[in-house]
């Protein structure tokens, strides 16, 4: 099957679909399932990188002072949300459709995404392919980017003794992103920077080293913080057999089939989310200094860890299990809405509802409810979880301060690892930010491919916007 985008030079931009139709133009753009024949990664992006530049070059000298919208005071002071002001390749977020993978909706990508042979849920090898590709990969590409990446994984003692240098009880993301720093010291990038032998326009080539071994290497050190903190420092070592989400779950010590095909879809849907989030953003923006991936997903993850981003997941499943230890596992649904609004009238927030952009139900989290359907209909805290999904919404709604009062995708994530036995909710951000190296790692490698510049945005203060407005009056 071929999907593909027909877009104008202005909506590539905000591209919101992916059609099907006969006829071809030059704005079209393809994802196409490919052979097995067809070329490796690396040599994938070789071909496909001159022609993105070209069409970014384009788009600069045709369209560049075409207006893509107006800038308000509340934009300013309310942290640019609704402001259109960066490039990001790997997804795009619509507020009534949810994320789209280069123009693939998730259950497109469960589709036509290969999955594990005893499994079906997409492997987050394929996702990686198509984020720096647009190219749905083979099965045997798939086996083979697998491969590589455990070849690549391999992570030096010093990295380990970086984490141990910190308290156990440190919090796991701040011991992941240590690790991470750690892991710069080997940076393909910043040696060849250094030594100043590869151009601006194949900085690509070092960063695409850079972030495969990152990607490839994150879930050893993720792995290491948690057997640490919680398993008395025996540690599980890879096993080259495994695919990437298969392997994770198997070095965190979980190696029922369910708990792989569960990290599968989790690090999938996970990956990436446009760049305006917190995390992504922060990624983009350090790396637009030519920080490397290491730099640069170090940032990331710091920004993943803050409550109202990447932390909120934990947040959820303890707030749930409060909920239970107060009213018990057979909760009515009144009792549930009086418990809403304790939580409510007390200044807090219903952890795992809301979003700074979607304004529908996110599909992230849809996913998961068909996986606990599927797999778990009977666990008590997905049935609570089942009830929070009728009662909050109408609450919310009710209160009238919400714009959007549906669920998003840390609201069942935590429940489905729990029902496995990962139980501390403290760790769960650690998963979150594994999965996130595929989104902002892709995407680095297309900053530097595509050249894009320091990013630079000019801000004002209070006496600038006063005066501002005196002038319009």
């Amino acid at each position: 099957m071929v999907f593909y985008r027909g877009v104008s030079a202005i909506s590539r931009l905000r591209s919101r679909a992916v059609v099907q139709q006969s006829s071809l133009s030059k704005s079209v753009r393809w994802i196409q399932t490919q052979s097995s024949s067809e070329l490796d990664l690396k040599s994938q992006m070789r071909e496909i990188i001159p022609e993105q530049q070209d069409r970014l070059k384009k788009l600069k000298s045709e369209h560049g002072k075409v207006q893509l919208g107006n800038i308000t005071v509340d934009m300013v002071l309310g942290g640019m949300r609704g402001m259109t002001g960066l490039l990001w390749e790997t997804s795009l977020l619509d507020a009534d459709e949810g994320i789209r993978f280069r123009g693939m909706s998730i259950p497109e990508c469960q589709k036509v995404l290969p999955s594990a042979q005893s499994g079906e849920e997409p492997l987050p090898e394929g996702l990686l392919w198509l984020l720096l590709t647009g190219k749905v990969p083979s099965k045997e590409q798939v086996n083979a980017l697998s491969k590589e990446l455990a070849h690549r994984a391999a992570v030096p003692d010093y990295v380990y003794k970086t984490i141990d240098a910190l308290p156990s009880t440190a919090h796991p993301m701040t011991q992941f992103a240590s690790g991470v720093m750690a892991l710069q010291v080997q940076s393909e990038f910043q040696k060849a920077y250094e030594q100043g032998d590869v151009h601006k326009s194949k900085f690509w080539e070092p960063t695409y080293e850079d972030a495969l071994n990152l990607i490839a290497r994150v879930p050893v050190v993720a792995s290491y913080v948690y057997r640490r903190m919680y398993k008395d420092g025996s540690i599980i070592p890879l096993d080259d057999s495994l695919d990437y989400g298969a392997n994770f779950s198997h070095m965190l010590g979980y190696d029922s089939p369910q708990m792989k095909e569960l990290m599968r879809l989790y690090v999938t849907i996970h990956s990436d989310h446009e760049g305006g989030n917190v995390s992504a953003h922060a990624g983009h923006l350090v790396g637009s200094a030519l920080s490397d991936p290491y730099l640069s997903f170090a940032a990331a993850l710091n920004g993943l860890a803050g409550p109202l981003h990447g932390l909120a997941n934990q947040e959820v499943l303890l707030w749930i299990k409060s909920v239970v230890e107060e009213c018990g596992q057979n909760i009515s649904k009144e009792q549930l809405k009086d418990y809403v609004w304790k939580t409510l009238k007390s200044g807090k927030v219903v952890p795992g509802y809301g979003h700074g952009v979607l304004r529908k139900t996110d599909p992230r989290y849809e996913c998961q409810r068909e996986f606990a359907l599927k797999h778990l209909p009977d666990d008590p805290l997905f049935q609570l979880v089942s009830k929070l999904y009728e009662v909050v919404p109408p609450i919310l709604t009710e209160l009238g301060k919400v714009k959007n009062p549906w669920p998003n995708v840390d609201a069942h994530s935590g429940v489905l690892l729990n029902y496995y036995g990962l139980t501390e909710a403290r760790y769960y951000t650690v998963l979150f930010g594994v999965s996130r190296s595929l989104g902002i790692c892709s995407q680095l490698i297309w900053d530097r491919a595509l050249g894009l510049p320091l990013e630079r945005p000019k801000s004002v203060n209070m006496d600038w916007l006063d005066n501002f407005m005196r002038s319009k009056r």
